[in-house]
């Protein structure tokens, strides 16, 4: 790939994680994590990166080191992952309403296969990201 090509893709791909990262903020998915991945790529090219990246860095891998420090921990977020998952396939299977939704039937699953999708793919990043902070930050027994 040319050079060029090659830095507009990096930018685009580490701006696309740090809009994904902030929006894993506040809405279900690892945001501190896509973040730092983001501001990993970013900073390849750009030195403000650079110095936002050891911050949230640490506070990222402190998270996720406080997160599986115990087994009730790891339950509850690997049945949050698995909850993402589950929740995004009626999304994406689109069942009919049932009778008790009270309000119409275009209201019943909005958003279709992107979202449910994008809940999928939520739990299966929550998943893998569960299983690093597991195997790194895990003690061992």
């Amino acid at each position: 790939m040319p050079r060029g090509a090659a830095r507009v893709l990096g930018l685009v791909v580490g701006w696309l994680l740090v809009l994904a990262g902030l929006a894993a903020l506040v809405l279900p998915g690892p945001g501190l994590l896509a973040l730092v991945a983001g501001l990993t790529v970013l900073a390849q090219q750009y030195a403000w990166a650079r110095r936002w990246l050891r911050p949230v860095k640490r506070k990222a891998f402190a998270a996720a080191a406080q997160g599986v420090q115990s087994t009730r921990n790891i339950t509850f977020s690997v049945s949050g992952a698995l909850g993402l998952v589950l929740l995004g396939v009626p999304w994406i299977v689109q069942p009919p309403a049932p009778g008790w939704w009270p309000l119409a039937e275009r209201w019943w699953l909005p958003g279709g296969w992107s979202a449910g999708s994008s809940l999928i793919l939520s739990g299966v990043l929550a998943g893998a990201f569960i299983g690093y902070s597991i195997r790194r930050f895990r003690p061992g027994p």
